[in-house]
């Protein structure tokens, strides 16, 4: 194990050894608990660069990969600016994960799948060639089937900075969208960054005025479950109470995070009335094809959706 003190010499590290990065170790701890990860590792915690909020001067900010969830959730200026974000990292998990947890690692964190997590079960994550939860157990699985794995990718974050059309910055690489990060198609990896890769950093863009926001996990229990389903929505009301801009994201439901193009293209130029909200949502179900296990998932999403939606209802509309 190392602890490099400058990015260039963890970059190093990471290529020379082989190893996994770990910052907060909320995910690689629990892996290496189980048997289903076992280093080394380059420790990423004194990279001072990696850490902290930087603002340019249009207003729109840089936030180092090793920044902790919950210093992303206490923040007031990113909770003005992007309040998408902020509430998500603060409905995540536990005070304590949130405290440990960065917003890199949640990112690239891997998935829960316990046929992943068991080092008795081979699966195309661990270089088998199956699927066993789809023969097995799935109840948490995908609903919207990208490829043949059926483990939903996890991050939370994603889902926020999704709605931003926020980039990753990648050492050694150009800026990159939130989005390139995933590949639903390969069952393989829960992202697409090659082993020495470093993800620095997360940029937003310049923020909106006005903006309103909502964030829900749908979950079995109140406290420090993983979300069956959770969307977030963002709106940025025109001068007339219109939707000049609007963003729909969902987690827990795909290989990816994904966004709800087509619940953004139905409430453009709209009030987000109850009837808009409706009728928007009515074609999510048809997105979905669910597993034997995972049904119940496609009404939990189209609700789950039209929940946050609703807690950003047009005030004015009735």
């Amino acid at each position: 194990m190392s602890a490099p003190h400058d990015i260039a010499t963890a970059v190093a590290a990471l290529r020379d050894t082989g190893s996994e990065a770990r910052a907060g170790g909320t995910d690689v701890m629990a892996r290496l608990a189980a048997g289903t990860a076992a280093g080394p590792f380059t420790d990423l915690h004194r990279v001072a660069e990696l850490s902290g909020v930087d603002w340019a001067g249009d207003g729109s900010a840089r936030i180092g990969a090793t920044t902790t969830v919950a210093a992303i959730a206490a923040d007031p200026r990113l909770r003005t600016a992007y309040p998408a974000l902020t509430a998500t990292a603060g409905a995540l998990a536990t005070p304590q994960i949130r405290a440990a947890g960065t917003i890199g690692g949640n990112l690239l964190q891997r998935n829960r799948c316990w046929y992943f997590r068991n080092p008795a079960f081979s699966c195309f994550q661990n270089g088998g060639d199956s699927c066993p939860a789809r023969e097995g157990d799935h109840r948490y699985g995908t609903v919207i089937q990208q490829g043949p794995c059926a483990a939903p990718h996890p991050s939370s974050l994603a889902i926020a900075l999704l709605a931003y059309d926020a980039q990753v910055e990648v050492e050694g690489a150009p800026p990159m969208a939130v989005a390139g990060l995933y590949d639903g198609a390969d069952p393989t990896r829960d992202h697409v960054l090659e082993q020495g890769r470093l993800l620095t950093g997360v940029r937003l863009p310049t923020p909106d005025d006005g903006e309103r926001a909502a964030y829900h996990r749908a979950t079995a229990r109140s406290r420090g479950e993983w979300p069956l389903v959770e969307a977030v929505a963002r709106v940025v009301p025109g001068a007339s109470g219109h939707a000049e801009r609007i963003a729909v994201a969902v987690g827990g439901v795909a290989r990816t995070p994904l966004r709800l193009s087509g619940v953004e293209e139905a409430l453009a130029g709209r009030r987000l009335t109850q009837n808009a909200i409706t009728d928007a949502v009515s074609g999510v179900t048809a997105l979905c094809s669910p597993l034997a296990q995972t049904g119940y998932k496609a009404g939990l999403l189209r609700d789950t959706v039209r929940h946050v939606l609703e807690r950003l209802g047009d005030p004015e509309a009735g």
